[in-house]
Order: C-alpha cells, then structure tokens, then sequence
C-alpha cells in the first residue's frame, strides 16, 4: 500500500496539481486585488457605486429580493475574467508565439527526383 502511495505522490500529475493549486491561490491575491482595486472603484466612478446590489430590489410577502446580486455577481465574474485574459493570457500567449522558431523553408526538389517523376509520368501517359 505503501508503495503504491509513494509511486502516486511522485508521478508529475500529484505535483503538477499541487503546484497548480498553490499558485492559483497566490493568483487569486493579484485578481482580487485588480478587481478591488482597480476595476470596482473605476464601475463605481461610472455608475454611482461599485456594485448592483440594490438595482432592481423589491420586497415580496416580506421578502426583499435583489436581481441587482445577481448582477453584480455576473459583472464582477465578467471584469474577473477580462482581467485574467488581458493581463495574463494574452501577454503569455504572445511571449509564447514569439518564442517559437520559423518554419523551416521547404527544401527544393532535387533535379534526379524532378527526373524520375517525369519518366513516371511519361510512361503512365503510354500505358
């Protein structure tokens, strides 16, 4: 059993999401950050407040609904993600394609294959 754990913990997988995980919960400091710092205070010089959450409130046999939660969730999720795209992906994406080499030219033919082509063609043309 033992050896079976061991053989589980170090296989890449088991510490690639380890890793994995550690660095998206230090990442989520920086979104929030973004989003709290930067995006919330910029929709509320906008609109009024950095949120939706009283937008479309009403009460209900006592019951105060608020759609504008639900919005505001739907907004902040939106912002998070352009966020994430703008200022992670697409730099990386970029930096990913630049590191790629050229492609290579494709090479020219040479001239025995050129040949040997033609009399294939040629005796093709007389059968």
């Amino acid at each position: 059993m033992l050896k079976g754990f061991k053989e589980f913990i170090s296989r890449g997988s088991a510490v690639d999401l380890a890793v994995g995980v550690v660095i998206g919960a230090a990442f989520t400091g920086v979104v929030n950050a973004v989003v709290n710092g930067f995006v919330n205070p910029l929709l509320g010089a906008l609109v009024g407040k950095p949120n939706f959450d009283s937008f479309l409130e009403f009460t209900l046999n006592g019951s105060t609904v608020q759609i504008g939660q639900a919005i505001t969730a739907i907004v902040q999720f939106l912002l998070t993600a352009a966020a994430i795209y703008f200022c992670v992906v697409y730099p990386l994406n970029k930096l990913a394609s630049l590191r790629k080499p050229a492609p290579e030219p494709a090479a020219e033919t040479p001239a025995d294959v050129l040949l040997l082509a033609e009399i294939r063609d040629l005796l093709k043309a007389r059968s």
